[in-house]
């Protein structure tokens, strides 16, 4: 009987081209074949791929799965002598699948490979062999070696930042957990029942309103599909609507939608296209700093509104850069290259707009002002230096207000988002804000691609910014994960542990060692 290899899993595959058996002609002729499909299919197993099917389609694989099947593509191709440069292979892996990712790397080295891997891992930054720590700081801050050499040599540098951090791992403050009980009829619930996408299949899921709640598990457990695929999507999607028009997708129904009055994703995808867009307009303190402007002696007897102070306005910008600080040089059969406006010198405005000063800067001073020094410049007004000191607290200081926003990275991007939530969620010292709405934020994996420092930055201000509403954050950091109220976590598809952290920690060995706690990495405040 004909028999689909192509639905079975890679641990399914391998058990069978293992225990083929093949006729002397049939061997002779798939000799070479069944070599080269057993060898890669013990390669996707090795790094930790045996759940997958063969017939899974790319776009539904998560970032840490895409990772692992382009590593052992590479495993498999025995080459010598080649120099691979890795950025950031564990992103998106679970601790526990980082020995796995790290074992083949190690394995390339063996071969007489040379691996170059840019990395904020602390266990791979300990497994390697020589580490190079740029710094000293982000941005224009940084971009000189701080120090070098073996691990030992890193952590007894003074001037080392991460040579501090492995000396002496940072323990999350955390804020206090507010427990909830299940059996407490004042706790609301959101309840996601029948839920189907890829490998989910899942009776119900409970998320408490109003609390802080971590999805995590390994990497390709369903996280994202989970938190944004499914809640997020039906959720945005049906949360204005009535419940008898409500249209569900990979899920039965979600009860508990009513209590919600809008859903918002905080992604990595990019905040702007053009060089108009940029920090300061789109966390909106701009529209801020124009009307101080306008309101100048000078400016108001000039006529100017604060119009004229919008680099998006022919009276105000620069004509020829058309408000951009930068103009395009086309190349012949070259690519086209943006250089700084020479007549306006980069600051986007025309000289009559530049005229104008406050307190000594000009508008296009202030575009070129970082954040640090914006947040004393600007701290007698708290509408503006409220989200400012948001921007410095979340480790963007480094940033200029006028940044355009195709140069920020993913993570600078996702940031500015969160920033832009916060200072909605929160007023200004001194200022009453009107009721937020009920919103439910998910956030996926914040704290990807930072470092230690910023890592606690970020987790301290977003957390207690947002305690008292309803998050649901997709991380695989543990300090993250400890110093939430409750923790759902994913395997295969399934749900394998749901409660609060202190309470599994206590009463799940599996959870420990799931979590890889028994690494001794600080999380928590170090309670368990």
């Amino acid at each position: 009987l004909p028999i689909s290899v192509s639905g079975k899993t890679i641990d399914e595959a391998e058990a069978f081209f293992s225990s083929l058996e093949l006729t002397e002609r049939e061997a002779a002729v798939a000799r070479d074949a069944v070599a080269e499909i057993r060898s890669r299919l013990h390669f996707l197993k090795r790094v930790g791929l045996g759940y997958l099917t063969l017939e899974r389609s790319a776009p539904t694989l998560s970032g840490g799965e895409a990772q692992r099947i382009r590593l052992a593509a590479e495993l498999g191709t025995n080459l010598r002598g080649v120099c691979y440069v890795l950025d950031e292979p564990t992103i998106g892996l679970h601790p526990r699948d980082n020995d796995i990712l790290i074992d083949a790397i190690e394995d390339l080295t063996r071969k007489g490979n040379t691996l170059l891997v840019v990395e904020h891992d602390e266990e791979t930054i300990r497994r390697a062999d020589h580490v190079l720590d740029i710094g000293p700081g982000a941005g224009i801050r940084g971009g000189r070696v701080v120090s070098e050499g073996t691990v030992a040599e890193i952590e007894a540098d003074p001037e080392s930042v991460t040579g501090r951090y492995l000396k002496n791992p940072i323990v999350h403050t955390g804020i206090p957990a507010r427990p909830v009980d299940p059996e407490d009829p004042e706790t609301a619930w959101l309840t996601l029942r029948g839920v189907e996408k890829n490998n989910l299949k899942l009776e119900s899921v409970r998320i408490p309103l109003g609390r802080l709640v971590v999805v995590t598990g390994v990497s390709g457990s369903g996280k994202s599909t989970l938190s944004r695929e499914v809640l997020f999507a039906n959720a945005s999607r049906n949360v204005k609507v009535a419940p008898e028009k409500r249209v569900w997708t990979n899920v039965e129904r979600i009860d508990g939608l009513d209590a919600i009055d809008r859903v918002l994703e905080v992604d990595q995808t990019p905040i702007g296209k053009t060089p108009r867009s940029s920090p300061a307009t789109y966390v909106g303190f701009f529209d801020q700093i124009r009307k101080v402007f306008a309101g100048t002696v000078e400016a108001l007897g000039r006529g100017y509104t604060a119009s004229r102070f919008s680099f998006n306005n022919a009276e105000g910008y620069c004509p020829y850069c058309s408000g951009q600080g930068l103009r395009t040089i086309e190349m012949s059969f070259l690519p086209n290259v943006k250089v700084p406006c020479e007549a306006c010198d980069g600051k986007r405005f025309n000289p009559e707009t530049l005229s104008v000063t406050w307190k000594g800067k000009t508008i296009g001073d202030i575009l070129t002002m970082e954040v640090d020094e914006a947040v004393e410049f600007f701290a007698s007004m708290p509408s503006i230096a409220h989200p400012l000191q948001l921007m410095q607290d979340v480790g963007l200081g480094y940033l200029t207000l006028g940044q355009p926003s195709p140069t920020l990275s993913g993570g600078e991007a996702q940031r500015i988002k969160l920033v832009t939530e916060l200072a909605k969620a929160h007023a200004a010292p001194g200022r009453v804000r009107r009721a937020a709405p009920k919103t439910l934020y998910v956030l996926d994996e914040p704290t990807v691609g930072l470092d230690p420092l910023t890592e606690r930055a970020l987790l301290d201000t977003v957390l207690r910014a947002l305690d008292g509403k309803t998050v649901i954050m997709i991380t695989h950091h543990l300090a993250g994960v400890g110093a939430m109220d409750r923790v759902v976590f994913l395997e295969h598809g399934r749900i394998e542990l749901d409660g609060a952290p202190d309470e599994l920690a206590r009463t799940s060995e599996r959870y420990r060692s799931l979590l890889a706690f028994d690494r001794g990495t600080a999380c928590g405040g170090g309670s368990w």
